[in-house]
């Protein structure tokens, strides 16, 4: 007998045996089980969610020889032939190669027609947004008053395309993706059942990876199974999803708690060996730093924390791993744009080395040097504690983002350098070009932006002068004109865009270039 993939064979046959969905669910069995059924029903969500299991459900509960209701079940020849896929009164069409007006009218036109064997005439029509305008209309016409023996079941990855004149006509239903614990759950069931060993991490990285779609988990699982001669191995599974060894991920958060550079570059080399995908890498270490900042908010012994978040919690400053989460999203962000993925990754981690908080220094300063602006302090905190200080003009920029201010306000940060930050003192020069921006209101509410990060003693001086500093307004500039000029490097010196030049005698316009979001 022939091998039956895992994604046809654990394929759901009824309601209870769907994963997730209960909102769906429960709205369809209260409509079997009290006859208030709909002519036409809509699901919609992504790939491997269960939109066309769950219509293919529906035709059994609507045409199961023991009557209309939630439990089919599953004996009778209506039953076995919808799960076989040759119930005549089910009729199943792909709008992608069915999209001609024709087609669509030629199947409208065998609605009047009584079932031939069961008790409806189910349409499953699956990707409905593929019909074309007159398609629409076409189905329109029957959707509006359809025979009393007919059901109309339509499923599509992309609702917005659907005309609102078919959306009016039909009950909707959302279906969601599923959580990673819920795939985990059933992975765990259908390996136990398959008699297949398997490690729990291994299990965890299939579900992760299938990004909340069943039929994806499925799939995944098993191209793993293949790949590991009929187990699941932690390595063998990181290794076919390009995903780095969670010792990996450890060893990264140790180097960057030691400051250990050259033990970081030689385990990113090591990494590399296995050609990981980065983003995924990037992706990983977000769920890590995620996990430890929850289990720092979390009392001590919770059962809620996972052992790589618990070797940590006490280990990493909770200001660290804020810091450390969003240069890591900042890095996930702009990867695309990196000369390499392993270069935009070592970039990042980079970043997370020096862009971390100074400690508070101790001692006489040195002679014939410049007095070191002292950390500023948090009410109630002592310098070790606080959230990354303002030190230079450079964290004056990134501050401005992280105190999330707005309006007028955040228009005259942007035009603002920093002078000077003695203890409780904060000194910001304005362009004089802007000057009409220092009004009373504008600096109080920037003052209590201070305040609310750095304590109520922080006092706000504005100067209006000239400066050879950067503002932050004058760097968004120049980043913005610097990423288009290396995207239209990019474009001009790509090989089919130079044949398509040469071809055609074309020109770029590039005042039509636009970046990616």
């Amino acid at each position: 007998m022939s091998y039956q993939v895992l994604a046809r064979k654990w394929r759901p046959h009824s309601f209870t045996d769907m994963v997730g969905q209960g909102h769906v669910l429960k709205v369809l069995i209260n409509a079997l089980d009290s006859n208030r059924l709909h002519h036409a029903y809509l699901f919609t969500g992504t790939r491997g969610v269960g939109k066309t299991t769950l219509a293919r459900i529906l035709a059994k509960c609507l045409n199961c020889e023991t009557g209309v209701g939630s439990n089919p079940c599953g004996e009778c020849s209506a039953c076995v032939s919808i799960d076989e896929g040759r119930f005549i009164d089910l009729i199943e069409v792909d709008a992608a190669s069915r999209a001609k007006v024709d087609e669509t009218r030629e199947l409208m036109d065998n609605v009047q027609y009584s079932p031939t064997a069961g008790r409806y005439k189910v349409y499953l029509i699956d990707e409905v947004h593929m019909f074309s305008n007159h398609s629409f209309n076409a189905l329109l016409k029957t959707l509006e008053e359809p025979p009393p023996h007919v059901k109309f079941l339509l499923a599509t990855t992309e609702p917005k395309r659907i005309p609102i004149t078919i959306l009016s006509r039909c009950l909707q239903f959302n279906l969601k993706h599923l959580t990673t614990e819920q795939i985990e759950v059933q992975l765990k069931t259908i390996l136990t059942e398959e008699k297949i060993p398997a490690e729990d991490i291994s299990i965890h990285l299939v579900a992760a990876a299938a990004d909340g779609s069943m039929r994806d988990a499925l799939s995944l699982l098993d191209q793993a199974i293949s790949y590991g001669d009929g187990q699941l191995d932690e390595t063998q599974v990181r290794d076919m999803l390009g995903t780095i060894d969670s010792n990996d991920l450890s060893g990264l958060l140790e180097d960057l708690i030691g400051q250990d550079a050259g033990t970081m570059f030689e385990r990113i080399n090591r990494m590399a060996e296995m050609s990981p995908d980065y983003d995924t890498v990037l992706a990983e270490l977000l769920s890590v730093l995620h996990d430890i900042a929850i289990a720092q908010m979390l009392p001590a012994g919770s059962n809620l924390v996972d052992a790589v978040a618990g070797a940590f919690v006490d280990r990493i400053k909770k200001e660290d791993v804020q810091l450390y989460y969003q240069i890591a999203m900042n890095g996930r962000r702009d990867l695309y744009m990196a000369p390499d993925p392993k270069t935009g990754f070592e970039m990042t981690m980079i970043r997370m080395l020096a862009f971390r908080p100074l400690e508070q220094k101790t001692g006489p300063a040195p002679k014939n040097s410049e007095p070191a602006n002292e950390p500023m302090k948090i009410q109630g905190q002592v310098a070790d504690e606080q959230a990354p200080p303002v030190m230079g003009n450079d964290s004056w920029h990134n501050l401005i983002d992280e105190m999330a201010l707005d309006g007028l306000v955040k228009e005259l940060a942007g035009h603002c350098v920093l002078k000077e930050r003695k203890e409780n003192r904060v000194h910001l020069i304005l362009q004089s070009a802007r000057d009409h921006l220092l009004k009373t209101t504008q600096k109080e509410k920037l003052q209590d932006a201070l305040r609310a990060r750095f304590g109520d003693e922080v006092k706000l001086v504005i100067t209006v002068e000239e400066s050879p500093a950067e503002t932050p307004a004058q760097r968004k500039i120049r980043e913005s004109d610097e990423e288009k000029q290396a995207a239209m490097d990019a474009i001009e010196k790509d090989p089919h865009v130079k044949a398509i030049i040469d071809t055609f005698d074309a020109t770029i316009d590039k005042d039509s270039t636009r970046l990616h979001p």
